[in-house]
């Protein structure tokens, strides 16, 4: 079995180096170790002759239908109601046109949903059940999100005093109680300590099995950069919530004049510094994918020292890097013209 797993995928480990690594186009590389979704991206920009935004949908489609992780498509990260919603984008480096869903409802395929946005839409996001109304209207099925699995961690987390949560500054105090909830200013009372103990990032165990996206960057071999995201957000946010994930400049970010970025993380914190705009603009200005990936997670880290997140950096012409925090090492998967067929190698940076 293992024998074949080598051949049908040839991934190879590697430890990442500190410089970037070598350029090959065409290139397809992937937040995480998904070499399924990164050989599916790559296969249908090479052998299917797909355009790149169709093998960047094609990519993140795998993922959803895998439900890698259990963080990305369908049955997975309910919110406080037990519902599944999801968050997907896709960004055109060539046209700088972005197609977006967040907190998309009862329809499976988010990255496709996006890619309608993209092309039939003058908007950049939709979202909440009006996004679902236009995926119907595009001709998707309207379906529950909800799985035994679903249902069954969001039965637990209740019967856990709903811990954790992402209340703050509210009575009952959401330390202890599911709520409802009230501001604690509108009841002249002080702020409760162990809730905001319990505010610490770091108490969300934000990584692979929660909080985690899939992130892709394409690029063809005319260098035609295209970047994006999926992923069904936060476990047990508060419904409504949306991520980095469909934000542009957070999630991802792409310009065919320079490369692209793509992240995945807690995405409450990274959007608020917009890290994948950061390092392709760091590239502009000529630093490094690895370092303008390291520039941009340090800058949020100087603010949230436990926040955890990746990010992955490549050129228009295929170096690509990565940089990270709070974790103890990300992996993510590459597959480029440097190695024969596609061969999709897993590199993993230490955070």
């Amino acid at each position: 079995m293992l024998r074949l797993e080598i051949v049908s995928f040839r991934v190879v480990l590697f430890l990442a180096i500190l410089c970037s690594a070598k350029a090959g186009l065409p290139l397809v590389a992937t937040t995480w170790g998904f070499t399924n979704a990164t050989l599916r991206a790559y296969q249908s920009l090479t052998v299917g002759e797909f355009d790149p935004i169709e093998a960047l949908v094609e990519g993140c489609s795998v993922c959803e239908r895998e439900q890698c992780d259990g963080t990305v498509g369908f049955g997975g990260s309910p919110d406080e109601n037990g519902e599944t919603t999801l968050d997907a984008m896709l960004m055109d480096g060539k046209t700088m046109d972005i197609g977006a869903v967040a907190a998309l409802r009862d329809v499976k395929h988010a990255a496709e949903v996006a890619k309608y946005v993209l092309r039939n839409t003058k908007h950049t996001l939709l979202a909440g059940s009006q996004a679902t109304d236009f995926a119907v209207m595009m001709g998707f099925k309207r379906e529950s999100l909800q799985t035994d699995a679903s249902k069954s961690m969001w039965s637990a987390w209740k019967n856990n005093h709903c811990q954790p949560n992402f209340w703050k500054n509210v009575i009952p105090s959401p330390s202890m109680s599911c709520g409802p909830y009230e501001p604690v200013s509108a009841n002249s009372v002080q702020p409760d300590p162990i809730a905001e103990l319990s505010f610490d990032r770091s108490g969300y165990d934000f990584g692979q099995y929660n909080h985690d996206t899939i992130s892709m960057i394409v690029i063809n071999e005319e260098g035609h950069v295209v970047a994006g995201t999926s992923t069904n957000g936060a476990r047990h946010k508060i419904p409504g919530r949306v991520g980095d994930s469909p934000i542009p400049g957070a999630g991802a970010y792409a310009d065919s004049e320079v490369g692209a970025a793509v992240a995945t993380g807690d995405g409450d914190v990274m959007m608020r510094f917009l890290p994948s705009l950061l390092a392709v603009e760091a590239m502009r200005n000529g630093v490094d994918p690895t370092e303008a990936g390291q520039q941009a997670i340090a800058r949020i880290a100087k603010y949230y020292s436990s926040f955890v997140g990746g990010i992955v950096v490549v050129t228009k012409e295929g170096r690509y890097g990565a940089a990270c925090h709070g974790m103890n090492e990300f992996p993510y998967s590459v597959a480029d013209g440097t190695e024969a067929n596609g061969a999709v190698r897993v590199l993993t940076v230490k955070c």
